[in-house]
């Protein structure tokens, strides 16, 4: 979740200060690695979900702090629209009993928070973007109250310099301008960490990129923005240019965007770090009154709060994380290529096929990364939010491959291995994997749904768009409810 900062002006003289200490905290992390102080015992995952509030027609509601109170929930925050919450669910250990009561928590939760929205005239959808959104609804109006939201707006246009553009390809083409950073809100995501040690930080880190085309393909849920069909993962592309602080000549000089894949394989988390560093200019340079150094040499572990923040600003689809939890310090990977839903049942799905590739990947004598170039890694990532499981993905020893080909015969039976090596009860693990398997063999991902039902109301009934999208977006909120998965539907 993002941290709330509180609403100060920006000197020179505080941005100095910040990029002085984030270097102190980057050599204090430096230290921390070389003297194995992390925390890793037993491997805990986590799970946040980023969702929309629609009213009774199923445009979006924005009353988020009218709902937030009504859920009386810390588990719940705000997130950066007025139609947006996030809930962060408890972590817990990946094997054995962790993973079981997962998904009835997040029912639970999800339910408790619906009932609460109803009482304000709302409901709580999880979807990649809400596809009933107009252009007339984004604005800095629409920004929740939280000062971090105002600043980043702030910050990121005066880095820009100009209004931003937004250009999307795909069946019904998108080319618009916006003067603040609001149509990131549309995209709404389901993030999967997973704790791991200093040591294997870069394997799972390496692995989550190569597999990152692959999710998206079978995860699509995105393929309506302002009323426009677009990609099947349009919140890729949208969320990629909508916080894009780069005027079109610093693109051309190769400047690195903020929200970013990665150029390169790593061996180490603190190569991601001190990319961070060298290549990203502060968007809130705000310093806590920790010196690092100071608390580390008497023993204690620092916060690093100037590093985290940063990290915070700069969005890569696997970002790194450095926590300290109970006074002990851990390292996670933070997987955000998904995007929310469909169901509950497609969300802990996704996860458990996630969780499982990863450690099978990591684990390979010879690692897929010394295989495939991070280029084609990327490429993958880019096709698959395009077409999603209509997608051809590159595989080492597969070549180009439709993407549901790609999971059913090499994906699939690696996340079997790598549940059983977590310690996952075998029926829970087929049961997961095979929501999985069901929607690769139908091809009726969230995305296909929607793009087919919407279809069906125009061509079938002659609904007008808008309408189709209201009552397209009604009827997946009721699913949604059921927690059947999206191949059923």
């Amino acid at each position: 979740m993002g941290r709330d900062v509180a609403s100060v002006s920006i000197s020179g003289e505080d941005r100095r200060r910040y990029r002085d200490k984030v270097r102190r905290c980057l050599d204090v992390l430096a230290r921390m690695l070389g003297e194995s102080q992390f925390d890793f015992e037993r491997p805990h995952i986590g799970l946040e979900i980023e969702l929309n509030l629609i009213d009774s027609l199923g445009d979006p509601l924005m009353r988020n702090a009218d709902v937030l109170k009504a859920i009386a929930d810390p588990a719940w925050a705000t997130e950066l629209g007025q139609f947006n919450l996030e809930i962060n669910v408890p972590p817990r250990e990946l094997g054995g009993e962790g993973t079981g009561a997962l998904e009835t928590e997040v029912r639970d939760h999800l339910a408790h928070a619906d009932d609460r929205a109803r009482e304000v005239g709302g409901r709580l959808v999880m979807i990649g973007i809400l596809p009933t959104l107009r252009r007339t609804d984004i604005g800095e109006e629409t920004l929740s109250s939280n000062a971090r939201y105002k600043m980043l707006n702030d910050q990121i246009f005066a880095a820009r310099g100009e209004e931003m553009r937004i250009a999307i390809d795909g069946p019904e083409p998108l080319r618009m301008h916006t003067d603040t950073i609001i149509p990131e809100a549309a995209c709404t995501s389901v993030q999967f960490h997973l704790q791991v040690s200093p040591e294997e930080f870069g394997a799972y880190w390496n692995a989550a990129q190569a597999v990152a085309g692959a999710q998206v393909a079978m995860g699509a849920n995105s393929p309506f923005l302002f009323g426009h069909r677009l990609w099947h993962e349009t919140r890729i592309t949208l969320f990629e240019q909508a916080t894009d602080t780069r005027p079109d000549e610093l693109k051309t000089q190769g400047v690195r965007p903020r929200v970013w894949f990665g150029e390169r394989w790593i061996t180490s988390v603190f190569d991601l770090f001190e990319e961070n560093t060298r290549y990203f200019p502060s968007l809130l340079p705000l310093c806590d009154d920790e010196d690092p150094r100071e608390v580390l040499d008497q023993g204690g572990i620092p916060e690093l709060g100037e590093l985290t923040l940063h990290n915070g600003t700069i969005y890569r689809w696997n970002r790194p994380i450095y926590a300290v939890v109970k006074g002990r310090p851990h390292l996670r990977v933070e997987n955000r290529v998904l995007p929310a839903g469909p169901s509950v049942a497609d969300v802990v799905a996704n996860g458990a096929f996630y969780y499982g590739v990863v450690r099978m990947l990591a684990e390979e004598d010879r690692p897929v990364w010394s295989r495939m170039s991070f280029a084609t890694a990327e490429e993958n990532l880019h096709r698959a939010a395009r077409d999603g499981l209509e997608s051809t993905l590159y595989w080492p020893g597969m070549g180009e491959v439709p993407a549901a080909e790609l999971v059913l015969r090499k994906l699939l039976p690696l996340a079997h291995e790598g549940l059983d090596r977590w310690g996952v009860d075998p029926a829970r693990r087929d049961r997961l994997l095979g929501i999985i398997e069901r929607r690769c063999v139908t091809g009726q991902t969230g995305a296909a749904w929607q793009i087919n039902t919407v279809r069906a109301l125009e061509e079938e009934h002659g609904v007008g768009r808008h309408d189709a999208l209201r009552m397209m977006t009604r009827a997946y909120a009721e699913h949604q409810r059921g927690n059947e998965p999206v191949h059923t539907w």
